[in-house]
This record gives C-alpha cells, structure tokens and sequence, in this order.
C-alpha cells in the first residue's frame, strides 16, 4: 500500500527525511522505523481493518508508525495534543477500537466499528483516515477518507522541498505534507511549537526551503521581529491557507520577503487539498483544481467535485449532491479561470441588507497604528439587524475611548459606514486558535472590555 513512498525513501536514503528539534533520521532511518512499527503491530494483534488512534504529536516515531498503519491496511484516527479535551469524545464518535500512541502502548477499547464506511473500506481492503471538522455549528463532525484515494495524487512526481511542519496530522493540511514530502524526497522539519521564535529557529538550523502556514501566523511573525533576528535565506517558498489572508498582511508579507515566492492554498477537509497556483506572490487571486478535481461558482458560491472526497461523515448527513459536488460555503470572486476568496458565507455579517466580510475590515483594521491582531465577526442589532464587532489585541496598552476615536478617523475613507465596527473589545490574550487560525465569535482568551 505504501511501496511507492518507500521506494523514492530508498531512493533518497541518506537525505534527511523527519527533523525533531533535538534529533532527526534520514529516509533509511525512517524505513527501519516504519519496519520496527509494522511488527509492533503484528506483536500486538492489531488486525488489518481495525479503527487505531494515533495519539501524538507530529515526530519520527509518529510518523513510522502511520506509515505503519496505512500498511496494515487500518483506518487511522489521528488526535494531537490541539484537541486533547476532546479525545474521548472523538474515540466515542469515531467507534476506536484500539488506542495507539509512539511510546508503546496499545490499549483495546472492546467497541466493534460497525459503521457502513468502513465495512466498505475492508471490503475494499484500503486503509482509513478519519479527520475531524468542526463545522459552522460547532459540533465535531467524523470525515471518513479512503487513504487510498488520497494517496493517488502523491505518485506524481513534484519538487522536493525541507518543509516546516506546521498542522498535525489530524488536519488534512499536515497529512498532505507529510504525503507530498516523502512522496517527493524531502523531509519533514518539526519546530519545539508553533511560535514565530521556534519556527524561525527550525528554519535557520535546519535549512527549511517551505513554509506552510496560516495569515494569522505570518501577520504574528512580521509583529514579533524574529524573521530579522534569524538567518531565512533558505526558505524558497510560503504557503498560506486555513483563512482568507487580509490584503494588508499579503502586501507587508510580499515586501519583506521580496525573494520567496508566495502561493495560496486551498482545501478542506472533506475534500482534500487542492493543487494551486497564485495569479503573483502579491495577488489574492488564485487558481485551484488540479487532476482528481473540478470546481464549479454557482451565486458566487465555490463548489468542489473530487476523487479523494470522503466517503462521508459518520455523524452527519452527506454534504454531497447528486454529482458529488460539495458546496464549500465560501464566497468567492470571479475572473475567467481565476478565484478570489472573500470568506465563508456563514461569516458574512448582513447589515440593513448590506453585506459586509470580516476579512474585508480585518484587513484594514491591521493597518492600524498599535493594532496587532484582529477578528471581525457580527452581534445582532435590532435596527439594522446585525451590527459589526471587532475584537482587537494591541501591542501596547491604549485607553479604550482614546482608541475607539483613533479607529474611525482611521476607517473614515477607507471603510463605508455600515463596515465600520460598531463595537470594539480590546483583550489581552490571543484571538486565534491553537492552528493559529482567527476565532471569529468573540475574545479566544482572556476578558474583553467593551
């Protein structure tokens, strides 16, 4: 199942394949590790077919184990230390029948999974990934893939990059790096954390030529310095995807890296993700589809049909048509072959009739002089309907009412009226999550004075 990636790892044998900050293996290395794991497996009883967890964080052994696992043909359930709070919930959801992690430890849970989709995965004698998404409600919700179907794209040949590992591997977007990494005889290069100092860090020792990341976390790094304290020469390429990136944070990004190319990326996690091409490293405007998938805009609402499409969900109804396209739920812009993302409709705040997108007055918001982080979300408001709310972090203490006169001067020309926020909540916390992706209801942490 798995013979392609370690023939180009032998291929590519003495190249570094897995970074961890204090100790890293090359791509033979990590076939010793893969080899070590499949007969772990066999030595606990684990049956091809079966529902695993893969309890950790991204590293060697993390990564030799899932290789291990989509070999046993297993249906992996992949849960990092981002969603620790809710893995019992999600074993529950996703029917676990063994609870695996990197150290060792194999733990049955006695439940059957019985569920449709992975009868038809056995029956298919294919491995399983079962990724979690949130939704517009909130309500985690079990996206089913054939591992399979989501491998195909990878036995193409691409660029070998050093690749900053930034997502988990129970996001879609840190299993298409790992894939697209060892498909292609790179490595894989895990920072201490996700902050801009320890991103930097592993860049500069490491001599990483990718980062994909999000424009919350490039908006941060520009903020922190640490990109003018550390040696970046080696980074080629940025990705950048999650949330839609503010033109003012493209615009800062493009003029202090000026030699690394920028690239809008697209996917979800029902679908997969998407092969891209940005119109310019300066441009919103970006191209997605790529073999195995075919876009449609229909009322200025991107659809998506794909061959690694889930399966489906295991707790919710088929977000499928009747031709297998899915509605993304995101706005977007047309321009002949060319989309510009304006953001989910579900974040569209509609005042009096007017529609205003949080990306949209983020954008010139972080402008701003002492603004360093903001997130732009709707209240209801009884006259006009709904009203807009920005949550705002600064980098230096500032009176509020002094601050709320700065900001409309400032927004006056540059915003109509209805976008201008209404309400303002200065905090002292972050407003992104743990995946460095803006929280849109309200302060993440800490309390908001309004």
């Amino acid at each position: 199942m798995i013979e392609f990636l370690l023939e180009k790892m032998r291929a590519n044998g003495g190249e570094l394949g897995v970074a961890e900050p204090s100790r890293s293996c090359t791509h033979s290395e990590l076939i010793d590790r893969v080899v070590h794991w499949q007969q772990w497996l066999k030595d606990q009883h684990v049956p091809p077919g079966a529902v695993v967890t893969l309890e950790s964080d991204y590293g060697i052994d993390a990564v030799a184990l899932f290789l291990a696992l989509i070999d046993n043909r297993n249906t992996i359930v992949p849960l990092s230390t981002d969603a620790r709070a809710q893995h019992d919930a999600f074993v529950e959801i996703a029917e676990v029948e063994y609870r695996l992690n990197p150290s060792g430890t194999c733990q049955p849970t006695g439940r059957a999974a019985a569920h449709a989709m992975y009868a038809t995965l056995r029956e298919r004698r294919h491995p399983g990934l079962v990724l979690f998404s949130s939704g517009s409600t909130g309500k985690p919700k079990a996206a089913v893939h054939d591992l399979r179907l989501l491998l195909e794209k990878f036995e193409t040949p691409r660029h070998a990059y050093r690749t900053i590992v930034f997502l988990q591997l129970d996001h879609i977007g840190g299993v298409n790096t790992l894939l697209y990494a060892l498909s292609n005889g790179g490595a894989v290069i895990v920072p201490r954390d996700r902050s801009p100092k320890s991103v930097c860090d592993a860049i500069e020792t490491r001599k990483a030529t990718l980062l994909p990341t999000s424009p919350t976390f490039l908006n941060l790094l520009l903020l922190s310095g640490e990109h003018q304290r550390h040696d970046l020469s080696s980074l080629a390429l940025i990705t950048y995807g999650t949330e839609p990136m503010p033109a003012s944070t493209l615009e800062r990004v493009a003029q202090t890296f000026p030699a690394i190319k920028l690239l809008q990326t697209y996917g979800m996690t029902e679908l997969g993700i998407l092969r891209s091409q940005s119109r310019d490293s300066g441009s919103l405007w970006v191209r997605v589809g790529g073999e195995g998938y075919e876009t449609k805009v229909v009322d200025n609402r991107l659809w998506i049909r794909a061959r690694s499409a889930m399966l489906g969900y295991l707790n919710a109804p088929s977000p499928f048509d009747a031709d297998g396209f899915m509605d993304t739920g995101d706005q977007v812009e047309v321009d002949g072959e060319w989309l510009r993302i304006l953001g989910r409709v579900s974040d569209i705040i509609n005042v009096g009739g007017s529609k205003v997108y949080p990306a949209e007055v983020e954008s010139v918001l972080l402008g701003l002089d002492n603004v360093a982080d903001v997130a732009v979300h709707g209240e209801p408001q009884p006259i006009t309907g709904q009203m807009v709310v920005a949550t705002i972090k600064l980098r230096e203490p500032e009176a509020l009412d002094q601050f709320k006169i700065r900001l409309r001067q400032y927004c006056a020309g540059r915003l109509s009226s209805y976008k201008v926020p209404v309400k303002i909540r200065l905090v002292d916390g972050p407003i992104h999550s743990q995946r460095y992706k803006r929280v849109r209801s309200g302060p993440a942490t800490a309390e908001a004075r309004n």
